[in-house]
């Protein structure tokens, strides 16, 4: 097999490590991220590394070069419920195997490769994104160690399950002071390369993301018996909330909002629903208008709440500024592309990505991998071999234009 081959074969054989038979669910510190994290462990020695597991639970593997410097490469190993078996491994594998390409012709960089697997991107057990990647950068917090899952264990006693100390995070946290960058390869999870007709991109920024956690509470009744000038519905309201989070989506260019989840109480045919749960989701690459729309989304809880006397509770969960990548690294990438034959598309990621936090430590660079239909976070996510072939030969070429800068 040639590099892209392998590459692509080692996705196929990471997406058999699942908790669930039959799709792909990799939760934290899960057996099933274990054993995914014992076979890349091998395949990171194949390629000349010397590797080693933090309290977390990333895989920090690291090849030497002649320098003092330090370029950080990777992606992440954890996965969505139900996940495609390309975002997040294939930034390891494509990274694994640029390093075996200097280690098979002992070529040493002057600088040293420092490969990157984190154990938690997604969130999908503790609602903890980019866990990995905040231990990493220093900003972990230690709050999150008491979230629990919905066994009821808690993040503490899983990281310990997993060989990790939670009270030694702090020993996670990376000096930045003799690294150049963080360089992750990641499918696009959009159409756009498609449409264009191009295997790769240039990512300039990530968008900027807030999270909320929204709770109308009204009052129960029985479905046959309460006149409807009487009731105080929170499904109703939710329903109304929900369509006044879709109107801000779309009058907002390049603005996203997403209700994704809701949860009604008590859930019954026969009975009004006194409680409805729900989360919010908002992205815009312009820090300004996120915040302004989150502020009026916000007030359209409360406006619509009062409005059929109900009450309603708003628990902020996330947020993250927008992150420009690095111009020297862009530049560096666009380079590369353009010596592989091939316009150097610049694109918003509206997906995030543990170089939001990385970008705390160093300047970030990330090179997009055309995906079919633009589909992620499911099983139909899909590349090819000759696109993942470009996207190594242009990170070899981007490690080569790095080195003689």
């Amino acid at each position: 097999m040639n590099d892209a081959e392998t590459v692509m074969a080692h996705c196929d054989e990471l997406a058999a490590f699942t908790e669930e038979p039959g799709r792909i669910t990799r939760p934290y510190a899960s057996e099933s991220l274990r054993r995914a994290q014992e076979t890349v462990i091998a395949w990171m020695r194949e390629a000349g590394m010397a590797v080693t597991r933090d309290n977390v639970g990333n895989l920090r593997a690291r090849y030497d070069g002649t320098g003092r410097s330090t370029l950080l490469l990777g992606s992440h190993l954890d996965s969505v419920r139900n996940a495609g078996r390309y975002d997040g491994p294939l930034g390891v594998m494509v990274a694994i195997a640029a390093v075996r390409r200097l280690h098979d012709s002992k070529h040493r960089m002057p600088f040293a490769i420092e490969l990157l697997a984190f154990a938690d991107e997604e969130g999908l057990r503790f609602g903890t994104t980019y866990l990995g990647s905040r231990a990493l950068a220093g900003t972990f917090d230690e709050a999150v160690l008491a979230h629990a899952d919905a066994g009821g264990i808690t993040l503490a006693d899983a990281m310990r399950s997993f060989g990790g100390d939670p009270s030694a995070i702090e020993d996670d946290h990376r000096n930045g002071d003799d690294l150049l960058g963080y360089f992750e390869v990641h499918i696009e999870q959009g159409p756009v390369l498609e449409a264009r007709g191009l295997p790769v991109g240039v990512v300039e920024s990530i968008v900027g993301q807030n999270r909320f956690h929204i709770t109308f509470i009204g009052e129960a009744g029985h479905a046959g018996t309460v006149p409807m000038d009487r009731r105080h519905d929170a499904l109703v309201v939710a329903a109304m909330f929900v369509i006044a989070v879709e109107h801000e989506a779309r009058t907002h260019e390049g603005l996203v909002a997403t209700v994704g989840q809701l949860e009604v109480h008590p859930g019954a045919a026969n009975v009004i629903p006194d409680r409805v749960s729900l989360s919010v989701d908002v992205r815009h690459a312009d820090d300004q208008t996120r915040l302004d729309v989150c502020g009026r989304i916000i007030d359209h809880a409360h406006t619509l709440a009062e409005g059929r006397e109900i009450a309603a509770e708003v628990l902020p969960v996330s947020e993250h500024a927008a992150v420009k990548c690095s111009q020297e690294l862009v530049s560096l990438l666009t380079d590369s592309i353009e010596r592989s034959g091939y316009e150097a598309l610049r694109l918003t990621s509206g997906a995030g990505h543990d170089g939001v936090e990385v970008s705390n430590l160093t300047g970030i660079a990330m090179l997009f991998v055309r995906c079919k239909g633009g589909v992620s976070h499911h099983p139909a996510e899909s590349v090819t071999t000759e696109d993942v072939e470009i996207a190594l030969d242009v990170t070899s070429r981007f490690l080569e234009q790095l080195a003689r800068r």
